[in-house]
């Protein structure tokens, strides 16, 4: 199955190369998705056989996964792993993934931090609890880590949902209608290289947590 490994980057400059070229060590394509860095993001990727999409301005961490996701069906991609670009991740688990979506029939597959989540700070380490309840109970799924950006994603999904989102929603949004459109989610511990990025993530606590619990309200 032709698989891309998909990398939404803001302001990234000190670690996207990294993780670059430990994805590129998985032997899968890659394709960045520059969203308005404001800093040397796009010029520390040169000389790596990658695809880089950029955004003229910062648009958020949805919006460049759209722009990731319609370049990879556009290319005829059968799946799509994303991962961040801040090197919380680990590349050398994303075979893994891929495997165990594709042995169990998944539409989407999740690489869980559950085992980390005492690590997390204030309302992360909450709403990670409090939101995998919410999605168990809505869903049935044995979602362990639902705010993961870690995933496995069949191109079958994505061809089906309509996304809106621009922000870390986008993210609940497609599990979400993942779900309604009848597709199965799973999740894979896979503990992060470092479990609460706060140091070098983009998301905003209060904000982001506020936008990501409404979006599962609208589409429960």
């Amino acid at each position: 199955m032709a698989v891309c490994i998909l990398i939404p980057a803001y302001n990234a400059a000190l670690t996207v190369s990294g993780v670059v070229t430990e994805c590129l060590n998985q032997g899968l394509p890659i394709v960045v998705v520059d969203d308005g860095s404001l800093d040397l993001t796009a010029t520390s990727l040169e000389g790596l056989p990658i695809t880089l999409l950029r955004h003229t301005r910062n648009q958020g961490k949805g919006a460049a996964l759209r722009t990731g996701f319609a370049w990879a069906l556009q290319q005829g991609y059968e799946a799509v792993v994303t991962l961040d670009a801040d090197g919380q991740h680990d590349p050398t688990a994303i075979l893994r993934l891929i495997t165990a979506a594709e042995t169990g029939g998944y539409g989407c597959m999740l690489a869980s931090r559950h085992s980390q989540f005492d690590q997390m700070a204030g309302l992360r380490r909450v709403w990670n609890r409090f939101g995998v309840w919410c999605m168990q109970k809505a869903t049935g799924f044995a979602i362990a880590d639902s705010q993961s950006g870690f995933r496995y994603y069949a191109a079958a999904l994505l061809r089906t949902v309509s996304l809106e989102k621009n922000g870390y929603d986008l993210e609940m949004e497609l599990l979400m209608k993942a779900w309604k459109a009848g597709f199965t989610i799973g999740s894979l511990p896979v503990p992060a290289r470092v479990a609460d990025g706060r140091a070098t993530s983009h998301f905003r606590p209060v904000r982001d947590t506020w936008n990501i619990c409404m979006t599962f309200l609208k589409y429960r």
